[in-house]
């Protein structure tokens, strides 16, 4: 290096103190001076570099033994020199060892007063951690970016105001945006009205759990089309030095795991109700047999005893209470007897549009229909079921009267039938205006013996008498819908074919 003198010794104390290794050139690429830093990493005396041009020092560091960029240190020089302005230019190489490295350069150019660039500061910086570090992280952000996209949940992030700064495609699916989209609206357009301020509630209280985690809740969400879905979701905040920068939550959707929840529910009752049916079954069979003997006879001496009365006997009357209990006796036993099915079923092949109309022509007393609206919906096409015609006829006609008394006489009673080709399943659905099924009865209706009618209007057995029957022809009955609007009652039977013959799925 030059000679040092008191007037510019300070400025080469300066340059020599420099933390990184740096070098001066001449604007064409001429070394002219190295700082100590340098002078530690070179192969050769610092004497022999200086006066060569930069881009014939193959090998400036000790563990570098091949350069894969080299050739590219002129044009960068060239560069800051024609634009006076700082220039930098990244390298790797492989060390002695085999192993990659990484090394930044700096041309800083140094002006004189008419400000043409006299010099050129190069500063060597070794980068090879904060690439191993870059590399790593990048890697590690591809693999977290993998495993969140490719999740089945839902899985979203949002800032502090509230806007959505991540979403995974299962996100977006069940919300309906894209992430494009979703820059657009707040995270509290994804909640029904103040269910997200709920959410960050739970989230800030430390009672219900860890503090800034929000344990499985079941929580409605909001679609892009308003559409309200359950889910079951966790969250947390995420916090940058103590304090709150975003919130990320995960999303499960409800309603598969609900539906499925609500037919194993529907079954398991089917199940019990089937059951209770076959007990009571048996237990009316052995009741209905045990009163009929005793009740025949009260019937065949009470008509013996009525017919040896002289016309104007006192006891006539109280004869004539006695028959007519004793009938409505043998009504429950034949209803009992009907309930615990001692009669095989005769099965038919009949379309289901037919069973509607015997059925109506079947009830005797068309006089509940004076008031009464009766509408047939029935289906276009031809949907054949096998079953038993007289107790299907039997389930149909107690099915209208019910509703007929539902409606006290006077309403509208609608009979709808459809077919399901996917499903290969009939349906017959009677439909009434009055007040109603209470929720506390749903669950009893089917059951035996229930009744809501005064006390000698009815035994109790109808319905329970039409799930055993519809059990029986592989079908099944249920209460559709029920409220201050009416009742729809619904039996599901297998179907045979379409009006055009041809057989639906499945039978059954």
């Amino acid at each position: 290096m030059a000679t040092k003198t008191s007037e510019n010794d300070w400025q080469l104390r300066i340059f020599d103190s420099l933390s990184y290794p740096t070098r001066i050139l001449a604007p064409d690429g001429t070394i002219v001076a190295v700082n100590r830093r340098l002078k530690e990493k070179i192969d050769r005396n610092a004497e022999q570099t200086i006066g060569q041009k930069s881009e014939d020092i193959k090998h400036l560091f000790r563990t570098v033994t091949q350069s894969s960029a080299g050739g590219e240190v002129k044009p960068t020089l060239t560069d800051a020199v024609k634009k006076k302005s700082g220039k930098s230019i990244v390298f790797t190489t492989t060390d002695s060892q085999g192993r990659q490295r990484w090394e930044d350069r700096v041309f800083s150019p140094i002006l004189d007063d008419n400000g043409d660039v006299v010099y050129i500061i190069e500063s060597f910086r070794d980068i090879t951690k904060i690439k191993t570090l870059e590399k790593l992280y990048s890697g590690m952000r591809e693999l977290i970016d993998n495993v969140v996209q490719s999740s089945v949940s839902g899985i979203m992030a949002a800032d502090r105001r509230g806007n959505i700064i991540l979403m995974n495609r299962a996100a977006e699916e069940l919300f309906g945006y894209t992430i494009a989209e979703a820059d657009e609206v707040n995270i509290e357009d994804f909640y029904p009205e103040g269910v997200a301020r709920e959410v960050m509630r739970k989230l800030r209280d430390p009672s219900l759990g860890e503090r800034g985690k929000l344990p499985i809740t079941k929580v409605n969400i909001r679609t892009r089309d308003g559409e309200e879905i359950p889910v079951e979701m966790t969250a947390a905040i995420i916090y940058d030095e103590g304090k709150e920068s975003a919130t990320a939550a995960i999303f499960n959707d409800l309603r598969e795991k609900l539906a499925v929840e609500q037919k194993l529910k529907e079954a398991q009752a089917q199940v019990v109700q089937s059951e209770k049916m076959a007990s009571l079954g048996r237990l009316a069979a052995g009741v209905a047999h045990e009163i009929n003997n005793p009740l025949t006879s009260i019937l065949m001496y009470g008509n013996i005893m009525q017919e040896k009365l002289e016309a104007g006997s006192p006891n006539k009357k109280n004869l004539d209470y006695i028959l007519e209990d004793a009938e409505r006796c043998k009504e429950i036993v034949k209803n009992l007897l009907a309930y615990s099915r001692q009669t095989n079923p005769k099965r038919d092949i009949f379309l289901i549009n037919a069973l509607v109309n015997e059925s109506l022509g079947l009830i005797r007393d068309q006089k509940l229909f004076v008031h009464v609206e009766v509408i047939k919906d029935l289906a276009d096409n031809l949907i054949y079921i096998d079953a038993d015609k007289n107790q299907l006829n039997q389930v149909v006609i107690n099915l209208i009267i019910n509703a007929i008394d539902a409606m006290e006489g006077n309403g509208t009673l609608i009979l709808k039938t459809y077919g399901e080709p996917r499903t290969g399943k009939a349906y017959l659905e009677v439909s009434d205006t009055g007040c109603g099924i209470p929720e506390e009865n749903l669950n009893k209706v089917f059951d035996p013996f229930f009744t809501t009618k005064a006390p000698g209007k009815g035994t109790g057995l109808g319905l329970s008498m039409a799930y055993g029957v519809l059990e029986e022809n592989r079908g099944h009955i249920k209460v559709k819908e029920t409220g201050p609007q009416g009742t729809t009652i619904i039996m599901e039977l297998p179907a045979l074919a379409d009006s055009d013959g041809l057989p639906f799925d499945s039978i059954g």
